[in-house]
């Protein structure tokens, strides 16, 4: 969580305005890469998915998560016409039907910045990280660099609240100097990991329910963070950027002081819940984030860019926790990412720029999952 998909967004900016007139005009050296028209939300290829049915039209959707009966999701958009200039966490009931002419419920009141929203155990409240304690706006970019590389700001204002469905604040869950966000729960409900700077890094930490009990559980130089627990609550699957070379060493640690990561490259990694047997199962290279278990727990379903040839071509793959059998899952040939399974295995969502009309747009789609 929290890669920032504005960084796909930034990409897209400068690239797709071309890729998009390519695609329109149907330059004939480019159809052999795509089985069906930008215009649809299903390619032919996507063997794993049916019933592809698209939930938003319009700014930018992600971190979608489903409640723990399967009923509702909860969300980050950012969207002008919600009066939504940066990430807020929405909830949207399926009863509903769809977003596409009814703004959703926002729960995070419009303050700050805010990411990484969960349903909490009975599907009465979320726990969401905002930025609220530090000003009621949202915080500012970073400023584009000599360099021309990407970095994302790591707010030291986030910390993690949790709030009911109507949006009232009813803890302060987990808090202190500097970066506390993307928190994640166990399905038996009894664990958040989240992940922190506290030490001087950002590592990533579990705690009980209530926000007690913190304890540290990485603890080598890099950004680790995104971390969702398997189906049994056994152990995690996270993103992590370790950096190596005394150059890329140096780099880490002085953009961390600047309170900025630059997450273009970064591998997947498992362990237990205490820390313990630690596992780097992907080493291709590039950017591999978003993970999630797949509900049998022997797989991971991710969003890779290795295969693409400009870094904004992610699309979902699989593969086993041991590192073998990987699998494309999705084929867009712009932008899938942010993919979970409900609880019951039935159903994935994400987010996608799939069918945007050539817009920007990052809408979140649903689709029966089909082994």
């Amino acid at each position: 969580m929290n890669f920032n998909y504005l960084f796909i967004i930034a990409l897209l900016f400068f690239f797709a305005s071309c890729e998009n007139t390519e695609n329109t005009q149907g330059d004939a050296k480019n159809k052999h890469l795509v089985q069906t028209p930008d215009t649809t939300v299903h390619y032919a290829k996507e063997k794993h998915l049916a019933n592809i049915l698209q939930l938003t039209k319009g700014g930018d959707n992600a971190e979608a998560y489903f409640s723990f009966d399967n009923s509702m999701i909860v969300f980050q958009a950012k969207n002008p016409d919600w009066n939504a200039p940066c990430d807020q966490i929405y909830y949207f009931p399926f009863s509903d039907g769809d977003m596409n002419n009814k703004i959703p419920k926002l729960l995070s009141e419009g303050l700050g910045r805010t990411t990484c929203s969960y349903f909490m155990p009975g599907d009465t409240s979320v726990l969401y990280a905002s930025t609220r304690s530090g000003s009621d706006k949202c915080p500012p970019d970073p400023e584009k660099r000599e360099d021309g590389k990407y970095v994302w700001p790591i707010y030291a204002d986030f910390d993690i609240y949790t709030a009911n469905l109507k949006g009232e604040i009813i803890d302060t869950l987990v808090a202190g100097p500097g970066y506390d966000a993307e928190a994640t729960i166990s399905a038996q409900g009894d664990k958040i990991v989240f992940t922190s700077d506290r030490s001087g890094d950002l590592e990533l930490y579990t705690c009980d329910i209530d926000g007690s009990n913190q304890q540290q559980i990485t603890f080598e130089l890099g950004y680790d963070g995104g971390a969702f627990f398997s189906p049994d609550g056994t152990k995690l699957i996270f993103r992590s950027s370790r950096p190596k070379t005394e150059a890329d060493i140096k780099e880490y640690k002085d953009l961390l002081k600047e309170g900025l990561v630059m997450p273009t490259n970064m591998e997947l990694y498992t362990c237990n819940i205490d820390g313990s047997e630690l596992t780097q199962i992907t080493k291709l290279g590039k950017a591999n984030w978003a993970p999630f278990f797949h509900p049998s727990g022997k797989k991971v379903i991710f969003a890779s860019n290795y295969k693409g040839t400009r870094g904004y071509e992610f699309n979902l793959f699989m593969i086993n926790t041991d590192g073998t059998g990987l699998e494309q899952i999705t084929y867009d040939h712009i932008f899938d990412a942010f993919p979970m399974f409900s609880y019951d295995g039935k159903k994935l969502i994400f987010s996608s720029n799939r069918n945007n009309g050539g817009t920007h747009n990052t809408n979140l789609f649903i689709a029966d999952w089909v082994e």
